[in-house]
């Protein structure tokens, strides 16, 4: 019966049963990152030791003043004794500014190098991850939970390094002084030792929920604010408003929740250090009522107390910003340890300057094992050759474009450019040499200049220029406020559809690829402008390689082969009066869209 139970709750909550790297583990391979920065850190640490002997100095003065200086009334030495003590908190003070410095260097190169790696390794993995993932997920990461990582190095826990240290020093000295009440100092240790093995593990948990349900709260507030216009349109204001005051609710229960578990955590801590207090109090009073020690002795151990319950209460305190450095630490290492599903060859070559001859041999490919997209492919296009791909949706045009540009890797058969296996040479010599304008127009905050020139930087204006009146786009960009300086917004948000993806062929243009896919490149087009485009591109493909997929058919019948896909297999190729002729599918489809000319395939079937 136990066994169903637990069965039951692992399929109901899978992630709650994978085995977690431990919170020693995680900060084991955080201290590599740390140690990267040794100079500054073992210079903040050297200051640790020099503070811990001045801590071991202070109560022997009380003690002296006590048992010496007031009995033997040797007040020619107090004015001695007040320069010593101010003295030695002069040094103190100097001593902790020069460690709050140097931690404080050390956590902010560690985060600096930490934050930089995890967007190098973003940048480094497939579509196929970011596919799976949210926006707001992985912004939470690179920022807030590098972030959270920050006060661990910086404040919290180089305190409670310093605090352990003299704490080392301090019980080292008092078992020398009076190993019996050394040990009642110490009869607490073991249990607090475990209530921070026990609260530590629950909050963990805790801060992971913390940090899931602000990932949600940032996925929603991604996705709502990039998407306003299509809630204003469908008049869905109260909607999400309700939608995100859910979310915030749920990320405001989760931090309740873990403070509960601090807050409950905290006090304990604090009675076990006064029970210790009180311990040696009563023990020590009686010794010295027994000639065993003096006042003095007494006064100098309460003071020692106070130093050995520091490190504990300084630990309660600051027990939710390790356990949440840990769950940050593990989801930062989760994307760090994700490997990219394409793969660059530990011996893979750069690839020469190509003439932009593509050959698919055999290529089959699925996204999942299930459901191939692509079956026994095969295709070849000779430099200078325009290819157009045509079939319904979801009939893997724009898969073989993504398998060209190796955004995906095939599971069966190989992609040569130029007689080279494209998995044999490096992603960026390859992509280099191709520009890519997709049916979704993509643009970044910025100006018009910077965007066109985002495929070649440090491109001279004239050259921007031109490419842009190419794609009949420089007239419409001059009407604008500040013309090639204005700023476009969110993904273009200020232009029109059709002036987004002008702009995105122009910066295709500016690259001057030996190869070009144009996947639905003129879908946004007017028709003026997509003739326009169409005159352009006539120029512009001359001696280039272009592998064009597009629904609106009219826009490929001077292609040099038109080749048709189904349910990912070719099923017709040829150009755009040979497929005309055989009256087959590619035939039904031009006649879908020029209806005048449906007569003409004598019932052809769909």
């Amino acid at each position: 019966m136990q066994a169903n139970f637990i069965r039951q709750i692992a399929q109901n909550n899978p992630s709650d049963f994978q085995l977690k790297p431990s919170a020693f583990t995680l900060y084991k391979r955080f201290y590599g990152y740390i140690w990267q920065h040794k100079l500054p850190l073992l210079a903040g640490s050297s200051t640790i030791f020099f503070l811990s002997l001045l801590q071991v100095i202070i109560p022997q003065i009380t003690r002296y003043v006590i048992d010496v200086i007031i009995p033997e009334k040797k007040f020619d030495l107090i004015p001695w004794i007040g320069l010593s003590i101010a003295i030695i908190a002069l040094l103190i003070g100097v001593l902790n500014f020069a460690r709050s410095y140097m931690m404080s260097l050390v956590g902010q190169k560690t985060i600096f190098d930490i934050r930089n790696e995890l967007y190098q390794h973003l940048q480094k993995l497939s579509l196929s991850f970011f596919e799976n993932q949210r926006t707001g997920t992985l912004m939470t990461r690179v920022m807030r939970d590098v972030d959270a990582l920050e006060k661990l190095v910086t404040t919290e826990v180089a305190e409670i390094v310093a605090e352990i240290f003299t704490f080392v020093v301090i019980v080292t000295y008092l078992i020398y002084a009076d190993w019996q009440l050394t040990l009642l100092i110490l009869i607490t240790l073991p249990v607090m030792i475990f209530l921070t093995q026990f609260f530590g593990s629950r909050m963990r948990g805790a801060y992971r929920e913390v940090q899931q349900q602000s990932a949600e709260t940032n996925n929603h507030l991604q996705d709502t604010l990039s998407n306003i216009k299509l809630i204003k349109a469908c008049a869905n204001e109260g909607y999400e408003i309700d939608r995100f005051s859910e979310h915030n609710r749920q990320n405001m229960e989760a931090n309740i929740r873990a403070v509960q578990l601090w807050s409950g955590f905290s006090p304990i801590v604090d009675f076990m250090n006064h029970l210790g207090y009180i311990t040696v109090l009563a023990y020590g009073s009686w010794e010295v009522m027994e000639s065993r020690m003096t006042v003095g002795d007494l006064t100098a151990f309460l003071a020692y107390l106070n130093h050995v319950n520091q490190p504990a209460k300084r630990f309660s305190k600051v027990m939710h910003v390790i356990q949440k450095g840990a769950t940050s630490l593990e989801r930062i290492f989760e994307i760090l340890d994700t490997q990219p599903e394409v793969k660059e060859k530990s011996d893979a070559i750069a690839l020469p300057p190509i003439e932009g001859n593509i050959r698919w041999e055999g290529v089959e490919f699925a996204y999942t094992s299930s459901q191939p997209v692509i079956h026994n492919f095969t295709l070849n296009m000779q430099p200078g050759m325009t290819v157009a791909l045509v079939g319904s949706s979801g009939a893997g045009k724009s898969t073989l474009a993504n398998l060209a540009a190796r955004f995906y890797d095939p599971q069966k058969g190989q992609i040569l450019v130029d007689g080279h296996d494209i998995r044999d040479v490096t992603l960026q010599s390859l992509r280099s040499q191709m520009g890519i304008v997709s049916q979704e127009t993509l643009l970044l905050h910025g100006t018009v200049r910077e965007n066109i020139a985002y495929s070649k930087p440090g491109v001279n204006h004239a050259e921007i220029e031109t490419a842009a009146k190419v794609a009949h786009a420089h007239e419409f960009i001059m009407s604008l406020p500040q013309s090639y300086d204005t700023v476009i917004g969110e993904r273009g948000m200020k232009l029109s559809g059709g002036q987004r993806q002008r702009l995105a062929i122009a910066r295709a243009l500016m690259k001057n690829p030996p190869i070009l896919i144009l996947d639905e490149a003129t879908s946004a087009l007017d028709t003026e402008s997509e003739h326009l485009i169409q005159q352009a591109l006539q120029q512009l493909l001359k001696n280039r390689t272009c592998l064009v997929i597009a629904h609106r058919l009219s826009t490929i019948q001077n292609a040099d082969l038109i080749v048709v896909l189904e349910n990912g297999y070719i099923i017709e190729t040829g150009t755009h009066s040979e497929l005309l002729t055989k009256g087959g599918r590619y035939a039904y489809l031009h006649a879908m869209q020029f209806p005048q000319k449906l007569q003409l395939l004598n019932g052809t079937p769909a």
